[in-house]
């Protein structure tokens, strides 16, 4: 059989591999695009219900976690959120901002995934589904790669395939693979951005609340998030568990403030004062779901009414609320963890090119690095900057 032969090989069609693909297409190189299931972008299709928050107008380099924090600076720097934005206006999709800074498809995450197929036609790359890479091989000029679809040689090999998160989704550890091949270091990996399991101590009698939302600050690990939880029928989700999940170690507890920004106590002692009958589940239930104060009272063994409660009590209640010590029995792993923390290690890698520095023509991207951003958007952004920054070498 023949061996094909492109400039520029790029192994996974997700948002930082078609934005690689997209920008080095439209420097005129010859752009193959290779994925191993039968869609690509699904995360992409997947993400923000289906509506894609495709990026996030405010990210920066405080956004990331990285063992290297300074790494993502460059490639952030050079394609920001409006250069993705342009794009989206000029496409004519329709978008909105749901919290400050997060964009959202108006109508589905499919419009982001057609306008990128849609460059990817105008830019002349191909891209080919159900394609899996057996080897790679290092020549003295370029790479030699045996797939299931035959043999390809390239000049440049971009390595695009993501991290762990969300097996079903295609996800796999090709890209880790790759870095043990050419002796490259990979930092711990573990998943991020993903609800907490909570023991049946504490699980049981907070299944009823699967389903209710309450606006709370989360602390861990010296960082803070002030964003609604989700009671579920395993534990704790929401946007404020995913986001200080990244920041979560084994064994440690997680502090929630259930009335941020409120002083309960000093609503507790104006409520004994004016209406001494009234019930504590009630005057809880004026700052959240009733119940959710009823279960909490239960749980924390607070019940009566108002008039009883000495000065202490009141106190004792206000710092349950303000600060509730939840200890995780873990996270519900890479199935629904929405990105990988960790990754190839930066050091070895261009914070301007992405190209290996130890091994010229091989890059990484995206998610397969060790950089990691919050929710809201910035994960994409970096899929788009880490894309466009190695799409103007390859």
């Amino acid at each position: 059989m023949s061996v094909r032969a492109v400039d520029v090989l790029i192994i996974g069609a997700g948002a930082s591999g078609l934005m690689c693909a997209i920008t080095a297409g439209y420097r005129g190189r010859s752009v193959l695009v290779l994925e191993h299931t039968k869609k690509i972008g699904r995360k992409i299709l997947m993400s923000g219900g289906g509506r894609c928050n495709f990026t996030h107008l405010h990210s920066t380099p405080a956004n990331f976690l990285s063992n290297n924090p300074h790494f993502c600076k460059s490639a952030l720097s050079r394609y920001t959120p409006q250069d993705f934005v342009d794009m989206v206006d000029r496409h004519g999709i329709e978008y909105h901002e749901k919290t400050p800074g997060q964009l959202f498809c108006n109508e589905s995450s499919k419009e982001i995934l057609t306008m990128l197929t849609t460059e990817c036609d105008w830019a002349g790359v191909k891209i080919e589904t159900e394609v899996s890479v057996k080897s790679l091989t290092k020549m003295e000029q370029g790479f030699v790669v045996e797939t299931s679809a035959g043999s390809l040689q390239c000049e440049s090999l971009v390595i695009a395939t993501g991290g762990l998160s969300i097996p079903n989704g295609g996800a796999t550890g090709f890209a880790y693979d790759v870095a043990e091949q050419f002796g490259l270091p990979v930092t711990h990996r573990r998943a991020a951005l993903v609800p907490f399991t909570l023991q049946p101590d504490i699980l049981t009698p907070l299944k009823e609340l699967s389903g209710t939302a309450q606006n709370a600050r989360v602390s861990c690990a010296g960082m803070s998030f002030l964003e609604p939880i989700l009671f579920t029928h395993r534990g704790i989700s929401g946007p404020g568990v995913l986001q200080i999940s990244s920041y979560w170690q084994s064994g440690e507890p997680v502090e929630i403030d259930l009335l941020p920004n409120f002083s309960i106590e000093d609503r507790l002692k104006e409520a004994r004062s004016k209406t001494p009958k009234q019930s504590i589940e009630r005057v809880l239930s004026e700052q959240m779901s009733k119940r959710l104060a009823q279960v909490i009272c239960s749980l924390w063994g607070f019940s009566g009414v108002i008039g009883d409660y000495s000065n202490e009590k009141i106190e004792s209640l206000s710092k349950q609320l303000h600060h509730w010590q939840v200890k995780p029995s873990g996270t519900e792993g890479y199935r629904t963890a929405e990105v990988t923390i960790g990754g190839l290690d930066t050091q070895s890698i261009s914070q301007k090119t992405m190209e290996v520095k130890s091994v010229p023509g091989l890059y990484f991207i995206g998610e397969s690095l060790d950089v990691t951003g919050h929710l809201g958007g910035h994960n994409f952004q970096w899929a788009w900057a880490s894309g466009s920054a190695a799409g103007e070498v390859v």
